[in-house]
């Protein structure tokens, strides 16, 4: 099988193309930013010999349709990844995301290519009262990016109508080997055993990913027949408790002497709120507004329709992912930027960082006191 993977060159793309290739499928990656095969070898196994000769890179634009149309020669299957992060200029946002789909399944069409897999999010959700969420759920976008995914499932159900297969997948936010951006500052901090500041109270529910959990769902939806795949998929963690759990756990497995700290929640979102605008932090609205909320989904549909099973629990996906972090720190020096395969400059988190003193394990087990006994909710 021959699979174009848009955004190939990002985390998840990284992870899904090394997964092609263990399975001996040959990959097509089309992106705007570069390719490096040398990171391919720092994210698990080794893969098969002669590997390289199975990836073709093409550098360029989903919204550019001679890009697309090249990057769709040969191609059997589509994986459809590629999008702009909610750091990016709202124009750039929609086009690339709402503008750039309708370009790949058009193309893909044209091609006769049956089936593209959409990379949805959750973000389509919103931030809703209730919990977990289903598919079927009310979809309200917050800011460009959740806005843009919504028109962006638009296009896809109206090229299902049109006799193609594309399931649409919304993961939670997902981790693993490679990923750095908000997960970096937070491994940097807890490396140095400083106290780990969590949004209110900590004790919302907060489900993650993790990337191999998320590639295997999407290994089954290239290749499971239609009936069972043209559909919407949640995809997120089975195991997880709250934030202040999950991150005590992480802190507990590096053994620094970092501990979870509750703050009030209206006076750090207003102080970030500041500093977002004034560009002297790089956390934005998304992650800092839904810090203290529960944000969970159902992911039956997944489980029955796909015989897909998750095997990593949030506390599990930060403990391999910070490890990987400390077995690479070294060469990830002097690299920053705004997407996920890189640390983003921490800006003014770093003075309150280099000020706050080093944990002690004793203010830790004070910390935590409170919660002996409570009840996971």
């Amino acid at each position: 099988m021959r699979v174009l993977i848009t955004g190939g060159a990002g985390f998840f793309g990284l992870h899904m193309a090394r997964r092609l290739l263990m399975d001996g499928h040959q990959v097509v990656l089309l992106d705007i930013a570069d390719f490096d095969p040398a990171e391919y070898q720092t994210l698990g196994e080794p893969l098969p010999e002669g590997w390289e000769r199975q990836v073709d890179f093409i550098k360029g634009d989903v919204r550019d349709p001679k890009a697309v149309d090249k990057a769709l020669e040969g191609v059997d299957v589509v994986i459809h990844a590629a999008a702009a992060l909610p750091l990016w200029h709202p124009r750039d946002i929609i086009t690339t995301n709402v503008d750039g789909t309708r370009v790949v399944l058009e193309r893909s069409q044209r091609r006769g290519i049956e089936r593209v897999v959409f990379i949805s999010s959750t973000a389509v959700y919103g931030i809703p009262e209730k919990h977990p969420l289903y598919e079927d759920d009310h979809l309200d976008g917050v800011g460009p990016y959740g806005k843009s995914k919504i028109a962006a499932e638009q296009i896809c159900a109206q090229f299902r109508n049109r006799g193609m297969v594309v399931p649409i997948v919304r993961p939670k936010t997902f981790i693993g080997p490679g990923r750095l951006g908000v997960f970096q500052i937070l491994f940097d901090w807890v490396e140095r055993g400083k106290p780990i500041p969590v949004i209110g109270s900590g004790l919302n529910r907060y489900q993650l990913l993790d990337v191999d959990d998320l590639t295997e769902a999407v290994m089954k939806l290239l290749t499971l027949p239609p009936e069972f795949v043209n559909d919407t998929f949640n995809i997120g963690a089975e195991r997880f408790g709250t934030v202040r759990e999950d991150v005590q756990a992480l802190c507990d497995h590096a053994g620094t002497g970092a501990f979870v700290v509750p703050t009030p929640a209206n006076f750090v979102k207003a102080t970030l709120r500041v500093l977002e605008a004034l560009k002297l932090s790089p956390l934005y609205k998304w992650v800092y507004g839904t810090a203290d909320k529960d944000s969970f989904v159902a992911i039956d549909r997944a489980k029955a329709k796909l015989g897909w099973q998750p095997r990593y629990s949030n506390a599990e996906s930060l403990c391999r992912t910070y490890d990987w972090y400390l077995a690479h720190k070294e060469e990830l020096q002097g690299r920053t930027g705004v997407t996920h395969r890189v640390a983003w400059s921490q800006g003014a988190l770093r003075i309150v960082r280099d000020l706050l003193p080093s944990g002690k394990r004793a203010k830790a087990q004070k910390i935590h006191e409170p919660l002996r006994g409570e009840q996971k909710p």
